[in-house]
């Protein structure tokens, strides 16, 4: 699809913009090269066609997007700023990204560029990109923490998420460890039992 990620960003509230959306189908592999690419050449292919950069799209056909709200939750994208290396401390706010502890201003444009007096990043992928390349450095000299108050919630059927109590988050190299509930939740889960994380800015 082409333009679905900027009519409705994660990011930014769940607010539509005015874009127009765009499906194209393409057949990646017919019945007979099935049979004969290898798992290597099947793969290439796979991976060519699913890398993208939206961002990189909107600049290059040119698609304006200028509603006043379109860096709002920004921050839940980029959470670390590259000047003063704090995280957290980040605010999207109107076409704004703030940061609260050394001041920095970045406007998104609409053509989604960053822009700032003094820029370190001028494209959101490649901020994003910086700070994935910041925990795998926390990893590697075992630096790495997160902890969290967060609220619980549990999922027993497709009616509803109930939530059931506040606790305290921590990931570190050792995996995760969820406690709370007054006491009645310590649930622990080893760094190799899961391979991916799936990561909501918002629960529907």
């Amino acid at each position: 699809t082409q333009g679905a990620y900027f009519r409705q960003p994660l990011y930014n509230d769940l607010q539509k913009r005015k874009v127009k959306v765009r499906a194209d189908v393409t057949c990646l592999f017919t019945r007979e090269e099935l049979k004969t690419l290898s798992v290597a050449e099947l793969d290439e292919r796979l991976e060519e066609q699913f890398t993208f950069d939206n961002f990189r799209w909107q600049q290059e056909n040119k698609m304006v997007i200028d509603e006043p709200f379109r860096a709002d939750g920004l921050n839940r994208l980029l959470y670390k700023c590259p000047h003063c290396g704090t995280e957290g401390k980040m605010e999207g706010k109107g076409i704004q990204l703030t940061c609260h502890q050394c001041g920095v201003v970045y406007e998104l444009t609409e053509l989604g560029y960053l822009k700032s007096d003094s820029p370190i990043f001028t494209h959101v992928p490649d901020w994003f990109n910086w700070q994935r390349q910041e925990v795998r450095k926390e990893l590697e000299d075992g630096t790495y923490n997160l902890d969290i108050p967060v609220e619980i919630a549990m999922m027993v059927n497709y009616d509803a998420l109930y939530m059931v109590g506040e606790g305290r988050l921590t990931h570190s190299t050792q995996g995760f460890r969820l406690t709370g509930c007054d006491g009645k939740l310590d649930y622990t889960q080893g760094s190799l039992a899961s391979h991916c994380l799936n990561a909501d800015y918002f629960w529907y």
